[in-house]
């Protein structure tokens, strides 16, 4: 049967109809509405007062909005830290100087040194017949005494209860060795001098090293001699002695326990020397005595 509807042998027209679809809230917060309408619904515009109704929607404000109304931020303030007191640095106890419990002589030249070693400090350098003042404190060879009101070692070898006797106008003697003369051959006067002089005074020392042909230095051309040693405290004596005597005996310098001393900075006293590597190389079994040549006498 058709749609129309038939009045008395006529067809009247249809009517339009408006077909809305209605969603839920919650659907049309987040799509448009669908809306289906048939052609020339002109009449109808009333029907699509849902849509302008989803443009009223009011989206959330942007987050800049309202913050003229907040409060300005105060800036955080970092708190002075409060000064502490310092820690109160330990007083040293200075170490007590030993007490003199006797008195000796000094029998030679001999190396005051700041501990009971060879190659410990050398503080100064005693005449023969110096009083000194010791603590009975030993350690080996070696004697604690009161030097400059501080404690200092020397060796016990070469101090003795006595005073000893003055020494002649002069203490130096020339004369050939008992040991004989065959290290003087090729040396210098000046020398020849030192190997004299210290045979007499140190008659225990029996080795000797001269001329060194082809040395290139003062052993080479006989203006050098060394003189073995048997321990640090004969060393110490010899160095010692030939370093007050240089002038007589025509000394320019004094090689011993890796230290060394010239006539030029005689001011300087005894001045280190870098390792050479063994005991011989570094001066500690023997002294190194350099000569001008022939200036002594």
């Amino acid at each position: 049967m058709p749609r129309g509807r038939h009045r008395r042998g006529k067809t009247l027209p249809r009517k339009r109809r408006i077909v809305t679809f209605a969603f839920p809230a919650a659907v049309m917060a987040i799509a448009p509405v669908g809306v289906a309408a048939w052609p020339d619904a002109a009449e109808d515009a009333s029907a699509q007062e849902p849509i302008a109704a989803l443009g009223e929607i009011r989206r959330p404000e942007p987050l800049s909005r309202g913050l003229s109304d907040r409060p300005p931020l105060t800036p955080s303030v970092t708190p002075t830290p409060t000064p502490t007191t310092p820690l109160a640095t330990p007083t040293q106890t200075p170490t007590p100087v030993p007490s003199v419990v006797g008195h000796m002589y000094v029998t030679t030249g001999l190396n005051v040194r700041t501990a009971p070693a060879e190659d410990a400090e050398v503080l100064a350098v005693l005449a023969r017949g110096t009083k000194v003042g010791v603590t009975g404190t030993t350690d080996g060879s070696w004697t604690q005494i009161v030097y400059d009101d501080v404690p200092a070692w020397v060796s016990g070898d070469y101090l003795s209860e006595t005073e000893p006797p003055a020494e002649a106008t002069s203490t130096i003697s020339y004369a050939e060795c008992e040991s004989g003369s065959a290290v003087e051959s090729g040396l210098t006067p000046d020398a020849i001098r030192v190997h004299r002089a210290v045979c007499a005074e140190f008659p225990d020392v029996s080795s000797y090293g001269g001329l060194r042909a082809g040395d290139g230095g003062e052993h080479g051309d006989g203006r050098a001699l060394d003189i073995m040693v048997s321990s640090s405290s004969l060393g110490d004596a010899i160095a010692a002695w030939v370093r007050d005597h240089h002038g007589e005996l025509g000394v320019s310098e004094v090689i011993w326990s890796q230290r060394i001393w010239t006539v030029e900075r005689s001011a300087d006293g005894w001045r280190w020397m870098e390792d050479r590597g063994s005991d011989t190389a570094n001066h500690y079994d023997h002294v190194h005595v350099t000569v001008y040549g022939n200036s002594g006498g």
